[in-house]
């Protein structure tokens, strides 16, 4: 009998119930997506929203159908259990802390075989960061580096910045100060997702760099004190940089979190910051639960050191991963990184397609 519901009572799919139209925009074959792009070939929106479905039966691992307006075609069973289930190529996150050991990838393999480029994709979204060790201490080498995975993000920074300490710099990274664990540039629209920082040379007394896990902060926070987890949750700050050619101005919370309730982007950068005007209970809590997290954010605790050597490169989550550097003497020795951004979807999408 025609439906417009069908109930899976085996397999996989067991107990699923599944609607005619969206069956019925699942479709596979060439007359129903282009066979080089897989994008439909016709409008959805225009299909008859009271089409049913006259029989189908279960073929391996596809479904085969009819439709009330005589189409017929075949659904994979494997690609309608990872869609009803969400489940993604990309794996999970994991929280670590300073107990976890540095995660070091060699550049003279990832890019011999896909094996070894999945391992360190995964081990990037598991973690957040992963480290490059053996390329080339050359200027450009990132931008080469980079595009292997994905487009470059150009900013008014360009497409390649230098991070050198430099008189009347524009921004504190272009100075020998210390630097504590932030983010980068959330006063972006969107802030950019990834950035990669190349050591050509830190032949300086000084400049150690370090990366902390925001999202490990933000869950000890949400276990230990509900108060400042609450109010940095529920907070817009605004971060704000200023050039002389340009006004760059983002709202955001210091802990965002998505419709599920789970972290989205931790957005720290305690000098570029600027607390909305609350109510003097609410900023006296906020401040107080801003020094807790920055206290956290550069304890031992939570903060892995090590130095950037020359030849290495930091891949790191920005919209999760807190980075800093000790103050440095550039009289003792030449301090040179350059930098870049690339957006998750690159990433994702590159690994994504390895895994296919």
């Amino acid at each position: 009998m025609s439906s417009q519901e069908i109930l899976i009572e085996e397999g996989v799919l067991k107990g699923a119930i599944l609607h005619s139209l969206w069956l019925r925009e699942r479709l596979i074959g060439d007359e129903f997506v282009d066979p080089n792009n897989l994008q439909r070939l016709y409008e959805p929106s225009l299909l008859d929203e009271n089409l049913l479905i006259n029989n189908y039966s279960i073929q391996g691992k596809f479904i085969s159908i009819t439709f009330s307006d005589g189409v017929k075609g075949k659904i994979s069973i494997d690609e309608l259990y990872q869609e009803i289930n969400s489940v993604d190529s990309i794996p999970s996150k994991k929280i670590w802390n300073k107990k976890d050991t540095l995660k070091i990838f060699d550049n003279n393999k990832i890019f011999q075989d896909s094996e070894s480029l999945i391992q360190m994709l995964k081990t990037f979204y598991e973690y957040g960061y992963v480290i490059i060790e053996n390329t080339e201490a050359v200027e450009n080498e990132v931008l080469n580096f980079a595009e292997k995975i994905g487009p470059v993000r150009t900013t008014n920074w360009g497409k390649l910045f230098n991070v050198v300490s430099k008189p009347n710099p524009n921004d504190l990274a272009y100075t020998a100060l210390e630097l504590k664990s932030h983010s980068d540039n959330p006063y972006r629209k969107p802030v950019p997702g990834i950035q990669l920082l190349h050591c050509i040379a830190n032949e300086s007394t000084g400049g150690d760099s370090s990366l902390v896990d925001g999202f490990s902060v933000a869950e000890y926070l949400r276990e230990n004190n509900k108060e400042f987890y609450q109010i940095l949750t529920n907070t817009n700050v605004n971060f704000k940089f200023t050039d002389v050619d340009v006004i760059l101005e983002n709202k955001s919370k210091l802990i965002e979190l998505d419709d599920d309730g789970k972290f989205r982007q931790i957005s720290f950068s305690g000098r570029l910051d600027y607390v909305p005007y609350l109510n003097q209970e609410k900023l006296k809590t906020f401040y107080k639960a801003r020094k807790y997290m920055y206290e956290l954010c550069n304890s031992d605790q939570f903060k892995i050191k090590f130095r950037l050597s020359k030849g290495m490169i930091a891949m790191f989550d920005n919209l999760r991963t807190l980075h800093g550097r000790t103050k440095f003497d550039p009289n003792t020795g030449f301090r040179h990184l350059q930098g870049c951004y690339i957006d998750h979807d690159s990433t994702e999408g590159k690994l994504r397609r390895l895994l296919k």
